[in-house]
């Protein structure tokens, strides 16, 4: 059976999106896969188209794509990021800017890569980031989105966070003690949610919005 999906993915090059272009890539459900970077995702593919654009510019792309389907894993960190104006813009602006397009092109599905504790009304700058963002892709996007709420995120980075790699370890030590309600704070292979998230599309289901917390991802994977 031919394949009849199209993809885009934003964010191709973080460590979710880099589990999630593979993914995308080796279904058979897809025909062609869109990543829009900023920076080459290193290799080539005969489904793999790539377009270059940022917060600035992606509007200009949107007569260049069509998708059944949009990805979006686009995120920095306060390391990268320190400016808070800069780490809003990349963390919720971009985010929102693809749901945007993806409505514009007309996408089905919006998927979305958000973090634990998001909360539109937290006193935390990056729980309410993330709450803000979720609130505005569900308004300007595609009516069916999911998204996706991990905690720590564990996999090889193509830098070392010497803080992460303490993380890594101590979550070793309590993950097993998270569980019912605590569960979703587990720690989780990025490996993990990229799969959870090309499975999720793989479902036929109606409008409206889902959350996904470690337990769904684990039954996903």
């Amino acid at each position: 059976m031919t394949a009849q999906k199209t993809a885009i993915l934003f964010g191709a090059t973080g460590l979710v999106g880099g589990h999630l272009l593979r993914e995308l890539l080796n279904s058979s459900s897809y025909r062609t896969v869109t990543a829009v970077v900023r920076h080459d995702v290193g290799f080539s593919h005969p489904k793999l188209t790539q377009l270059f654009a940022d917060l600035q510019s992606v509007n200009d792309i949107k007569t260049q794509v069509v998708a059944d389907d949009v990805f979006c894993c686009v995120g920095t960190t306060r390391k990268k990021t320190p400016d808070l104006k800069d780490y809003y813009r990349i963390d919720h602006d971009y985010p929102v800017a693809a749901a945007r397009l993806a409505k514009a092109v007309g996408a089905r599905t919006f998927v979305l890569v958000s973090a634990v504790g998001a909360n539109a009304k937290s006193t935390n700058f990056y729980l309410r980031m993330k709450g803000e963002t979720e609130r505005d892709v569900v308004a300007e996007g595609p009516a069916h989105t999911h998204i996706f709420r991990p905690s720590l995120l564990t996999g090889n980075r193509a830098e070392k966070r010497w803080a992460e790699t303490l993380s890594t370890g101590f979550f070793k030590l309590i993950n097993p003690l998270l569980i019912r309600k605590l569960s979703k704070y587990r720690s989780v292979p990025a490996a993990w949610v990229a799969k959870a998230m090309y499975r999720v599309t793989e479902r036929e289901n109606g409008a409206g919005v889902r959350i996904y917390y470690w337990n769904d991802i684990r039954k996903l994977v």
